[in-house]
């Protein structure tokens, strides 16, 4: 067994298909298909159910692929601390941000970290804050920016609190409450609303207000995207309650939107994570742009 069995097995549990996890490994299926068999073959147990559709793991292929991910990021991580003595920041660093994310300015912390740091392969992903502590307590990223309901914090991994937030409403330039100086949520309450997913974080942050105030309200569009929620609003399809540092800017480029603020209206805390393991050179050297986490 070696490291590139390793990474052909977690390419074809991740893709579950043995066709794209080979373009993943920039080799051949055959050549991939070889070597997984070979692998099995060695550890006598089937890793991989396959049909004419799909790929599944086996139950012994759920257990193999887990440590097989811990042993490759040990390997990536042993390769990293030899360049990072020689004064030299190199692997991957896997960045996790919600979509409204207004505490930093993502795109220039990227590029300032790739000036400081650019052996560094760095990737982007985006998600819910619960998707994304949960993927830095499997190793799938380093970092994330995450955004919770005041009160809560992310559980299972280092974090520090960047920035509170109050949320506004959200309206058509041509409702009834646009020029309104504030708001209360029973004032409100009868609305027609547009917000997040049920059952995400983003959502709570409202739903969680709303039930504190003992008011129920109607949620008739859900969206994952805060482009789909304000093209709703800007038709007058209902009205939202969104954090102010991140919706301020898009409402000062669109006119078709105004903010009011709410009296007793959602709070939110951005934060930034990070795994409870000592973090590798390259998250420590972002830990360190951001003037945050344990020193080296």
């Amino acid at each position: 067994m070696d490291l590139q069995q390793m990474r052909y097995a977690v390419a074809v549990a991740e893709t579950r298909n043995f066709t794209r996890a080979a373009e993943r490994c920039y080799v051949t299926q055959s050549s991939l298909s070889h070597r997984i068999a070979g692998l099995e073959r060695e550890l006598g147990v089937r890793l991989f159910a396959r049909s004419s559709r799909r790929v599944e793991l086996t139950d012994a292929g759920e257990a193999f692929v887990a440590r097989a991910r811990e042993a490759l990021a040990a390997a990536d991580r042993a390769v990293a601390d030899a360049a990072a003595a020689t004064g030299v920041v190199r692997g991957r660093l896997a960045v996790g941000v919600i979509v409204t994310t207004a505490a930093v300015d993502v795109p220039e912390l990227l590029q300032r970290y790739r000036a400081r740091h650019p052996e560094v392969r760095v990737l982007l992903r985006s998600g819910r804050s619960d998707e994304l502590a949960a993927a830095i307590r499997r190793g799938e990223l380093d970092i994330a920016f995450l955004g919770l309901p005041e009160g809560e914090r992310p559980t299972g991994v280092e974090c520090v609190a960047l920035d509170h937030d109050e949320h506004v409403l959200v309206v058509a330039a041509g409702h009834r409450l646009a020029g309104a100086e504030r708001v209360t949520l029973a004032d409100i309450t009868g609305e027609t609303f547009v917000d997040f997913v049920a059952g995400t974080p983003a959502r709570a942050q409202s739903d969680q207000a709303f039930a504190a105030a003992g008011l129920v309200r109607e949620v008739a569009y859900e969206a994952g995207v805060v482009e789909l929620i304000t093209g709703l609003i800007g038709r007058g399809l209902g009205v939202a309650l969104l954090p102010s540092a991140f919706v301020r800017p898009l409402a000062a480029a669109d006119p078709g939107l105004a903010l009011v603020p709410v009296a007793d209206g959602p709070h939110r805390v951005e934060y930034l994570a990070w795994s409870r393991f000592p973090p590798s050179p390259a998250t420590r050297a972002m830990l360190d742009v951001l003037g945050a986490g344990p020193r080296t």
